[in-house]
């Protein structure tokens, strides 16, 4: 089998079992493990999939930049803010994490919302200008410019000094395997802190971002309260992740 038709191979099957296992492959091919892992190399270097220890997953659409994203499912981006944007109550506070999907969060809270809104994104301050009853809080520090969000350590410092009883959290990938990821170390230890400073923590993803994976792994499925996702509820990696016990909100 030819380089070229290895990596056709390789991509059906990843799209077919939302996976690749490198030894599994290889036995199955009658390759070296080497062999694969280099074609996976490859592969991941075009952005085709995210290597991960033993294999690959597909890999997430949220690595586009700001602008690209705003376009990509935007409709389900409404599905999930407006399922989310429920959970915010009259006179509580919320941690609203950065991101084309809470952005759409922000612009679903009623106009009249008497609310606390911790934010660390200058594009959610923004939107919330015009909600006379809501309280911001802006987070300092550096400007991540793929996600319009401060992170670094002085933004981490400054959400340590913070608390809420909801965050809402954006992820770029979500998994059964690989778990909540996103495409930045200093994001993902941003978004660690930020929902260490709530009582209960959402996810926001919509179906483009299930069972796919970013590099950096953000939490554990069990610092979590739930998932919130307008990806079909019978999808085999919507199932996977009930029989984890995560507790999946459906939107739309």
């Amino acid at each position: 089998m030819l380089a070229a038709e290895r990596r056709e191979y390789l991509l059906g099957l990843l799209a077919r079992t939302g996976k690749i296992v490198a030894k599994d492959v290889a036995a199955g091919l009658g390759l070296s493990e080497d062999t694969v892992r280099r074609d996976l190399r490859d592969l991941a270097a075009e952005g085709r999939c995210q290597r991960v220890y033993g294999g690959a997953l597909p890999v997430s659409p949220a690595a586009a930049d700001y602008g690209a994203r705003q376009a990509v499912a935007p409709d389900g981006k409404r599905a999930v803010a407006a399922v989310a944007a429920g959970l915010v109550r009259p006179g509580g506070s919320v941690i609203l994490d950065g991101g084309t999907t809470a952005l759409a969060v922000a612009r679903a809270l009623p106009e009249d919302l008497a609310c606390t809104v911790v934010t660390h994104s200058p594009t959610i301050a923004a939107a919330l200008i015009g909600h006379p009853r809501a309280e911001l809080y802006l987070l300092g520090g550096r400007v991540y410019k793929h996600s319009a969000v401060t992170c670094g350590a002085a933004a981490v410092e400054a959400a340590q000094n913070v608390s809420a009883e909801l965050c809402l959290l954006g992820v770029t990938g979500v998994h059964p395997d690989a778990g909540l990821t996103t495409g930045d170390a200093d994001e993902a230890a941003m978004k660690r802190a930020l929902s260490a400073r709530a009582a209960d923590t959402y996810v926001l993803a919509s179906s483009e971002k299930i069972g796919t994976a970013s590099p950096y792994r953000v939490l554990p499925w069990d610092a979590v309260t739930g998932l919130i996702t307008d990806a079909d509820p019978h999808a085999p990696p919507v199932r996977s992740l009930r029989a984890l016990g995560v507790n999946v909100l459906t939107a739309g």
